[in-house]
């Protein structure tokens, strides 16, 4: 069986590499968590995620099983902080939950609790508090490396893009789950599906987490169709660590950088994460550096007024990359904790 997607002329033009999407990568977090047969490099990430999760946390978890289907309003697979998106997951009208669920439970069961959640505010807000403490043990202090993933990726998907254009985007970013018979991209699925886009593309997605390619349409609310699917392996092979001990913790004898000492803690967070992805918006920066958009625009005003950075924009975006200056001020620094480390997300 397959999902099939049939793209015209002008899907093809708007579909592209999206920004990262924390809670597109929590629901394949979650997934995986579960999973019996799971790959060998999630191990050390798994023993040491069950070994702390809260029992608050599987609220959410108990509505994301291993295999099947997941609600799409309580991760969704969109662009933006995940204060944000957890903010987005408590606003979501009842009418989207009562009908999410009543769709779900034509394929499996649902929790005797959830089938109360549409009129239960209380319960709702609940969950959402049980989807950000989820957050902060499945995916948040492994951010900074799940980020560095995902730029490795899209270096990958740049090259196939130059190289072929969306078509050959659509036909490289997986092969064993998906393939492109034009103009119709066919992805293995459990079920057999046509996806008709009418005009609106794609966004391509990649995910450390995931093990195959999952589609989110926009049947509820999402802006366009995503479609997530695994980082490449050789992304992954040169980051054997990523999921050892908590990459967010300080080791032994860690303390501040002659680099911090000379910029400041912050400022030199937000030089490491220009060096670390050059090209990133103030908006990524921001994500990277684990501060405000705000404070990342002026902290990046400074650095470029001392020609350590420069900018260029693309139509409304500010796009910052390390001059040779900045780049040999960061030198061969070994990764500092709290660099490009995102915010814990507070229910």
């Amino acid at each position: 069986m397959a999902y099939r997607i049939h793209f015209t002329a002008e899907d093809l033009a708007r579909t592209r590499p999206a920004d990262s999407m924390p809670f597109a990568e929590l629901m394949a977090a979650a997934r995986a968590l579960q999973e019996r047969s799971r790959a060998a490099r999630l191990d050390p990430w798994r023993r040491g995620v069950l070994g702390r999760l809260p029992d608050r946390a599987r609220m959410a978890l108990s509505l994301v099983p291993a295999d099947g289907w997941g609600p799409t309003f309580l991760m969704p697979a969109v662009a933006g902080s995940p204060e944000e998106l957890l903010e987005r997951v408590r606003a979501t009208p009842r009418r989207i939950v009562a009908a999410e669920l009543a769709a779900i439970a034509e394929h499996q069961p649902v929790p005797r609790w959830a089938r109360h959640l549409a009129e239960d505010a209380a319960l709702r807000e609940e969950l959402g508090a049980s989807v950000g403490v989820l957050y902060e043990h499945l995916v948040g202090p492994y951010w900074s490396g799940i980020t560095d993933c995902y730029a490795a990726d899209r270096a990958v998907r740049m090259r196939q893009f130059l190289g072929g254009g969306v078509e050959l985007l659509l036909a490289g970013a997986d092969p064993r789950w998906m393939r492109w018979k034009p103009p119709v991209l066919e992805v293995r699925s459990d079920v057999d599906h046509d996806l008709r886009l009418r005009g609106q593309g794609v966004l391509l997605v990649p995910s450390v987490f995931a093990k195959r390619v999952m589609v989110s349409d926009d049947t509820h609310g999402l802006p366009r169709p995503v479609i997530t699917y695994p980082v490449d392996d050789g992304t992954l092979a040169e980051r054997p660590a990523l999921f050892g001990p908590d990459r967010a913790a300080p080791g032994p004898g860690t303390g501040p950088s002659a680099l911090s000492a000379l910029l400041g803690r912050t400022r030199a967070a937000v030089l490491r994460a220009v060096v670390r992805h050059p090209g990133c918006s103030t908006k990524e920066l921001a994500a990277l550096a684990g501060i405000t958009p705000s404070s990342a625009s002026e902290h990046a005003t400074v650095l470029r007024e001392s020609s350590l950075i420069s900018t260029s924009r693309y139509r409304n975006t500010a796009l910052h990359s390390p001059t040779a200056l900045g780049a040999g001020l960061l030198g061969d620094e070994p990764d500092s904790p709290g660099s490009g480390r995102s915010r814990a997300v507070r229910p």
